[in-house]
């Protein structure tokens, strides 16, 4: 029910990830009246019990404070979400709904991996070779040194199990990468980063995050948000720059057909709706963020990303990498 669309949305996309994963099944979490009329297709019907409908009689609003969430909607479609996976009726849970409130419901009903503080936000950034993870985008905005060494440890669970990237490399993003450089916190992470078993390799500054000499940027909530928020409108500008510049006289609009190859590559290579569906870490079971304004092709990918996170149990293999750090 949540984001920017609703079941406009989020039950096609539901209805193609079906089609692309034969051993998927997905309750549909909201109001019936508003979702039913999406599954009387003949394509869901075929569906059969692999798609239901669970009704859920409230919604949590995009501006809606997460205690008011908690206090007074609890047969939200949130809510009501995160409770079947609380049961064991669901192995993850997506939503395009209100951030804060998606986090608050999440630790109050699923709590977090024990080890963990604080849970945090974590998504992967298009890098020069490959993909860079980065938390927390935007969960915490104050850290200690010890929620930003577990931050690393969480980061380095799902480069490793959503990438396959063996002993991922882990930077603590700093004004500089000298070793005297920050404040007291990122000091303190440091030194228990560098007495850890992870694969530590100092701190890093922002151009770092797009190198891909790092495959995993740690730093705190506020920090990180801003640096993604200013990754975004940089996109946009360029994007925009690159459509005026085109178009500007039939000189230059014959150039852009010229070299359409390359900016329908690079389109494809850069397109936000790829890197759809963050996870919030740290929670005791799976909980994916899609972005508010998805279209059905993002949230897809944000369903894409929970069947992963599912399959490979990554709470469980951050509980596990966390008792292996303390031995």
């Amino acid at each position: 029910m949540g984001g920017d669309h609703g079941p406009v949305v989020t039950v096609p996309a539901s209805l193609e990830a079906l089609a692309r994963a034969d051993d998927l099944r997905i309750v549909l979490v909201g109001r019936g009246d508003a979702v039913a009329p999406y599954l009387a297709s003949e394509a869901a019907k075929r569906l059969g019990d692999r798609i239901r409908l669970q009704e859920a009689s409230q919604v949590v609003t995009m501006d809606e404070k997460p205690q008011d969430a908690l206090r007074k909607k609890k047969d939200s479609s949130m809510r009501v979400a995160i409770d079947l996976v609380k049961a064991g009726e669901a192995d993850a849970c997506v939503s395009a709904g209100n951030t804060g409130a998606l986090m608050a419901t999440g630790r109050f009903v699923l709590k977090t991996v024990e080890g963990i503080d604080r849970p945090a936000i974590i998504s992967r950034i298009r890098a020069r070779h490959g993909h860079t993870q980065m938390l927390d985008l935007g969960a915490n905005s104050q850290c200690t040194a010890e929620h930003l060494f577990q931050f690393a440890v969480m980061g380095a669970v799902v480069a490793s199990d959503m990438h396959g990237i063996t002993n991922p490399r882990i930077g603590l993003l700093n004004i500089g990468e000298e070793e005297t450089k920050g404040d007291s916190v990122v000091q303190e992470a440091s030194q228990l980063l560098g007495a850890s078993k992870l694969n530590y390799i100092g701190f890093v500054e922002g151009n770092d995050i797009f190198s891909g000499e790092v495959d995993v940027v740690v730093t705190d909530g506020f920090t990180g948000n801003v640096a993604l928020k200013s990754m975004e409108g940089l996109v946009n500008m360029l994007v925009g720059a690159l459509k005026t510049e085109y178009t500007r006289n039939p000189l230059r609009y014959l150039g852009a057909l010229a070299s359409w190859p390359v900016i329908r590559s690079l389109r494809r290579e850069f397109d936000p709706r790829t890197y759809n569906g963050a996870s919030m870490v740290g929670l005791a079971g799976v909980v994916i963020k899609s972005h508010g304004s998805a279209d059905a092709v993002s949230f897809g990918n944000a369903i894409r990303v929970a069947l992963i996170e599912a399959q490979k149990g990554v709470p469980t293999q951050i509980s596990d990498l966390l008792r292996a750090q303390s031995q």
